[in-house]
């Protein structure tokens, strides 16, 4: 079972960075694709993040496995491996490696993930970080008070996600995006979750959006429809809630 430090060492070659033309720390966040792994949609969060004055970090969970997008539709998507806790790892793997990029200010950070990526983050931040727990040896080594927010894009909290309902072990600012006609949740179920992390000391805005699940991908895949308006509005509400963490 990889460290954190080696599993950092198996993503890092597989993460792209986007920001402002400089080297002085910023405040970044990382950005975790879903289960059909990247997309192009991805990119313009990371631009949107760029104009706000933010690095982003594009983390790339199927490169370093040599997984490609059959296998994991197939897989992934279908919830037979590598889920959201056991990618959690990756998550943690990636806070530490970026903390310790000279061009990242380390003491603000945020995470945002995509149906399978919000699972990973959600399932990193309810865990107990105890040895060889979420897919790591040491989950303990990295801390978490530098995470100041996270954008959830209708995060996976279906069947699987045992730990859609524990409270987190810590309180960030937080933006849930939820598809109002998502195939894989009701707009209640979510609400219930967002509640939880609320209570647990989290300040959360929720948005329900009145699309598909991955409404912002630019494909038409089974019940899933690309919403191209709908798409611009989550890219400047996920630019404002930077701008408005940072501040």
């Amino acid at each position: 079972m990889d460290t954190i430090a080696a599993r950092w060492a198996r993503l890092q070659p597989h993460v792209q960075i986007v920001g402002p033309d400089d080297d002085r720390p910023r405040p970044t966040v990382l950005l975790f694709h879903g289960c059909g792994g990247l997309r192009s949609h991805l990119p313009r969060y990371a631009e949107a993040a760029k104009a706000a004055g933010w690095r982003a970090a594009i983390v790339d969970s199927y490169g370093p496995r040599g997984w490609g997008r059959t296998l994991t539709l197939t897989t992934v998507c279908t919830g037979v491996m590598f889920r959201g806790y056991e990618r959690a790892g990756d998550v943690l793997a990636a806070i530490h490696g970026l903390s310790q990029r000279p061009d990242v200010d380390a003491s603000q950070l945020a995470l945002a993930g995509w149906s399978h990526g919000g699972w990973a983050i959600m399932e990193m931040m309810s865990e107990t970080p105890a040895p060889r727990r979420m897919g790591v040896a040491d989950p303990g080594s990295v801390d978490l008070p530098s995470i100041k927010a996270v954008f959830l894009a209708y995060a996976y909290i279906g069947p699987w996600a045992f730990n859609r309902m524990k409270p987190w072990r810590h309180h960030p600012r937080v933006l849930a995006l939820t598809a109002g006609r998502d195939h894989l949740t009701t707009v209640r179920n979510a609400e219930r979750v967002n509640a939880m992390i609320r209570a647990g000391g989290a300040e959360v805005e929720s948005w329900v959006a009145d699309g598909t699940h991955a409404f912002d991908e630019p494909t038409n895949n089974g019940p899933m429809r690309h919403h191209p308006d709908l798409t611009e509005d989550a890219l400047r509400r996920f630019g404002a809630f930077l701008q408005q963490t940072a501040a």
